[in-house]
């Protein structure tokens, strides 16, 4: 068992799921931004948030183990056979005595290190919720209308009552105004702020983690593809939060290139000092 630290503030540990194999960007963690490999902005960012006590890589090759040891920040090599980076982290929470885990996206190198300290804030505040997530505007109707953009729905008390890849809420009275959804979101712009992108970021509560990675997919799972929903399926309230600034995420090497242009233009985004 690692322990973490013994005062009295709950304890949160950012873990990062890496993958080395990539259908679209294949050894994307070792990609280099600046000079620094990708996992490593991305372990630096989650390190530098206020709540994280602690930041580990998991990772399936010793590749990423020893970049990640070498910029000073933990890694361990977990199975290669996990379905899911939930699963991936599951493995390591087993080890940990900790509160709550954060499950730190290993594509976002420029994630803001408040975003994650929202989400964990989030079930410090409210211990009804199991776990907690992050959403923030849509702004473009392109990304209302891409199935690789996973739309949320929150509820008056701030809990997630629905993620989907097609648009939710579905604008019915605009749709048969206009035609189309395409129609209506050109003739009427101000129907993109009922969207919300979800971005991904999770934090858990450590018990509640290890349960849900036990559990069965659930038939809506299936058919989204997106392991979120089963907890929403068996009740789990799932706190959302808004993210602080947009997500950057790179799946692709004109991602890749984005984020390599982003940096070279603002010297400020190499600003999160990390805490390995």
């Amino acid at each position: 068992m690692i322990h973490t630290g013994s005062n009295s503030q709950p304890k949160a540990v950012a873990v990062i799921p890496a993958r080395y194999s990539s259908t679209r960007l294949p050894g994307k963690p070792l990609l280099e931004i600046a000079g620094k490999p990708l996992i490593v902005w991305v372990a630096q960012r989650a390190s530098a948030a206020s709540t994280i006590s602690r930041t580990i890589v998991a990772t399936d090759d010793p590749r990423i183990v020893d970049a990640v040891n070498a910029a000073g920040f933990d890694a361990v090599i977990t199975r290669a056979d996990h379905a899911t980076g939930t699963d991936r982290i599951a493995e390591v929470a087993h080890n940990l005595r900790v509160d709550i885990i954060v499950n730190v996206q290993g594509d976002e190198p420029l994630l803001d290190p408040a975003t994650i300290d929202r989400a964990v804030q989030a079930l410090i505040d409210d211990p009804t919720a199991q776990m907690s997530t992050t959403c923030e505007p849509i702004d473009d109707a392109v990304e209302v209308l891409n199935p690789s953009v996973v739309k949320v729905t929150i509820d008056e008390q701030g809990y997630a009552n629905g993620f989907s890849r097609n648009p939710i809420p579905f604008p019915n009275e605009a749709v048969r105004a206009y035609g189309s959804l395409e129609a209506a979101l050109r003739q009427e712009p101000a129907l993109l702020l009922s969207f919300r992108k979800h971005t991904g970021l999770y934090a858990y509560r450590r018990d509640f983690l290890l349960a849900f990675a036990r559990w069965p997919q659930s038939e809506n799972e299936r058919k989204e593809s997106l392991e979120q929903l089963r907890a929403l399926d068996r009740g789990v309230n799932i706190k959302v939060v808004e993210a602080v600034s947009r997500s950057v995420g790179v799946d692709t090497m004109e991602d890749l290139e984005r984020v390599r242009l982003l940096v070279q233009r603002d010297a400020s985004l190499t600003g999160a000092v990390a805490r390995p």
